[in-house]
């Protein structure tokens, strides 16, 4: 009995200790990774991206108004500082060390050796070619979902203020 125990902890532990001993992908396998499928480039694109919204958020604060030329000097600035923060917190030299560390933590040097394999095939390529748009048009539908979320959330809120003041009206 005790020899089939420990044969079933020698299996398991032969077994997990070689998951455990996978060699972490190395800092260069990373690094070619990350040109490969020009994640530099997306992160810019995510970066005009977010530009885009927050120039459309001023817009929306606006309500349909036009803004006196205080105002537009205001909306001037505020934009201008939202994009200057925007560049400076996703700059590829702000964002690589995060890549760089998370990749090494999260896949082994063989995973890497395999997503390379497939972004150097015409299928891999495509997909590098395409992600951007995919990415870009789920953006822009999540927005459109929030949108109408928030006009849900919004109309919930206030049967939930009413039911409140009701509530709080009875004895």
């Amino acid at each position: 009995m005790h020899s089939s125990i420990r044969n079933l902890l020698l299996l398991v532990l032969l077994l997990g200790g070689s998951a455990a001993l996978a060699e972490p992908a190395s800092e260069a396998s990373v690094r070619r990774l990350l040109e490969v499928t020009q994640a530099r480039a997306l992160l810019q694109q995510v970066q005009q991206q977010a530009q885009g919204m927050m120039q459309g958020l001023a817009q929306q604060s606006l309500r349909g108004k036009s803004p006196t030329p205080a105002q537009e000097a205001a909306i001037t600035r505020m934009t201008a500082r939202m994009v200057a923060l925007i560049q400076e917190q996703l700059s590829w030299e702000r964002q690589e060390p995060m890549y760089m560390r998370l990749y090494t933590q999260t896949f082994t040097e063989d995973e890497v050796a395999g997503m390379l394999a497939f972004y150097e095939t015409p299928a891999g390529r495509a997909t590098i070619e395409k992600m951007p748009l995919v990415l870009r048009q789920i953006s822009q539908e999540s927005q459109r979902s929030m949108a109408e979320m928030g006009a849900q959330l919004k109309a919930i809120q206030r049967d939930f203020v009413a039911e409140m003041q009701a509530a709080s009206s009875k004895p």
